[in-house]
């Protein structure tokens, strides 16, 4: 899931969470906007306690009678001694044991990895643990992936306890920032001494098959692999871990150069100077309640987050949220009626109007959040519903639109004026265009591109090619969880053991199926039944993995 901030409700003197708050033009509407004008705690202990909070935070709001409960000072410390115990747990039972390999051993089979972020690293941790050998390519100088190039002030959106890319990972607080994020990945890396098999700065531009030695995956086998020229040798594996989030990306509007203020892109706040200034943010998803959020801690005028559609934003409450991804079928049910009612109700509460009216909520990545939907009654933050027509050398041009409205409809036309402009337009998907284009089939009427993966993430015609997270689209879930390590056993499992291999007819009958399931069945039209799945549902798809196949039930 995308990336967030933090809140704690649990020290508030006085609750918010059934009251609403009364704040001038917080949600204004058309005609209501045409007619008007245009600290950080002091330790980490206390910082760790604004964390741990978050676990039940809903849950005390409404609470004022029990201000006097010693939450702080004795349930935190206790919490945060049992998630200690059981970091130490996870890691002790499910790490892996790793010893450098002695000289002249040889490995059970080579695979290539790209990238070097929480997928790679961890990825390439298990793979090295297990026998084989790894080479990582990666394009920049260091690992940690999109977390090394986002603000510092960026956190988890969900708590750490559901964010363990590798057993041995222990979290110092419940929603850790990009620092301690990158550490973690760094400390794997050092741990199972993959620095010894890492290229920096290697981009890969082709991965191709070496013809000679490939065998037939219809016939129990599967394609040996070279990177660009072939100088590291031949691969039985290739696992792009490229993710989902690549370089920044920049809309450009017309008339954008203006502007007599600065225009940034989300992921470039950490240095910018926003005290005092009206800042205009175009974009109101994870990377644009992100950058709202960092406007008001750096003591902005006013934020104004420019809202094309309305997305749905669920409160940070752990419990709530496994609960949603609790549900196994991963689309829109009958029943999905009664979380929307409880969101709307009980978060939205007076901003109800802000959630979407046209999708629900099994059907995109929510965003995780509390603060915003707070800074928005405290006037801190405004939120418009619109299309951004142009930027003019005093802001953005912009049509805002009224609730249930869908991007397009037309609205009353205004001009936002701005000090800075922010395009919380998040970042590039990257592209697997160096992998060969046959093992993504598509004849018009059935396609096997992204998502449409076998098990959504390895190649229906090879399974040899492993895309872990990077066939990533929509989720209820996290994509720095258990699974990474599952994928990639499995992906070992089929290396060692060719009872355990899927043939590309079954993979492909295991994507049409699943398609069948989630959307022909409830005449959802074209959209693939990949596009969006909870991590319940996910689990269910390693599972049956397993029960159709007895040979990979000892592995």
């Amino acid at each position: 899931m995308s990336l967030g901030r933090r809140v704690s409700f649990a020290n508030s003197s006085t609750s918010t969470f059934y009251r609403p708050e009364h704040s001038n033009n917080h949600l204004q509407t058309p005609s209501a906007a045409s007619s008007s004008s245009g600290s950080s705690t002091s330790t980490a202990v206390h910082d760790d306690f604004q964390d741990m909070n978050q676990l039940n935070s809903s849950l005390w709001a409404n609470a004022e009678h029990l201000y006097w409960f010693p939450w702080n000072h004795i349930i935190i410390p206790v919490i945060l001694f049992l998630y200690n115990i059981y970091q130490s747990l996870i890691s002790a039972t499910f790490s892996p044991h790793f010893q450098p390999p002695r000289p002249g051993a040889k490995p059970y089979g080579r695979i290539a990895i790209v990238g070097a972020g929480l997928t790679g690293i961890s990825s390439a941790a298990h793979a090295v643990a297990h026998g084989f050998e790894v080479v990582i390519y990666e394009s920049e100088e260091d690992v940690g992936g999109i977390w090394s190039r986002v603000n510092s002030t960026s956190s988890l959106q969900l708590n750490s306890v559901l964010y363990r890319f590798f057993p041995s990972v222990k979290w110092s607080r419940g929603f850790p920032h990009r620092d301690e994020i990158v550490q973690q990945i760094q400390k794997v890396w050092k741990a199972y001494d993959l620095d010894k098999c890492t290229k920096f700065k290697t981009k890969v531009e082709k991965i191709s098959r070496h013809h000679e030695l490939s065998t037939k995956p219809s016939e129990g086998g599967h394609g040996r692999w070279v990177v660009n020229d072939g100088q590291d040798g031949i691969f039985d594996a290739v696992l792009l871990a490229v993710g989902t989030c690549g370089k920044p990306k920049m809309v450009e509007f017309k008339n954008q150069s203006s502007f007599h203020g600065h225009v940034l892109h989300s992921s470039q706040l950490d240095n910018a100077d926003l005290e005092g200034k009206k800042v205009v943010i175009i974009g109101s998803g994870a990377s644009g309640v992100e950058a709202a959020e960092l406007c008001v801690e750096k003591n902005a005028k006013l934020a104004v987050v420019l809202a094309r559609d309305d997305k749905w934003i669920i409160p940070r409450n752990t419990i709530f949220d496994i609960m949603l991804a609790c549900q196994p079928f991963g689309r829109e049910m009958p029943l999905s009626f009664i979380p929307e009612w409880l969101i709307r109700t009980f978060h939205y509460r007076d901003l109800r109007d802000m959630s979407p009216q046209h999708k629900g909520l099994f059907e995109g990545t929510p965003i995780v959040n509390d603060m915003f939907l707070k800074h928005i009654r405290q006037g801190k933050v405004s939120y418009k519903r619109g299309d951004t027509k142009e930027i003019t050398p005093q802001g953005v041009k912009f049509e805002q639109r009224e609730k249930a409205s869908k991007p397009g409809d037309g609205g009353v036309a205004q001009v936002e004026t701005a000090d800075v402009i922010v395009m919380a337009t998040g970042f590039e998907r990257p592209s697997v265009e160096m992998l060969p284009d046959d093992l993504f089939p598509d004849d018009g009427q059935r396609s096997y591109k992204r998502p449409n993966l076998y098990l959504q993430n390895f190649s229906t015609e090879d399974w040899s090619i492993l895309l872990t997270n990077a066939s990533y689209m929509d989720a209820i879930g996290t994509v720095g969880n258990w699974h990474i390590g599952l994928y990639t056993r499995i992906l070992l499992v089929f290396l060692l053991d060719e009872r355990a291999r899927p043939s590309p007819k079954g993979m492909k009958l295991w994507v049409d199926l699943l398609n069948w399931l989630k959307v022909k069945t409830f005449g959802a039209g074209d959209k693939s039944g990949l596009s969006f799945f909870t991590y319940t549902e996910l689990c269910l798809w390693i599972i049956t993995f397993h029960s159709f196949n007895l040979a990979r039930l000892p592995w």
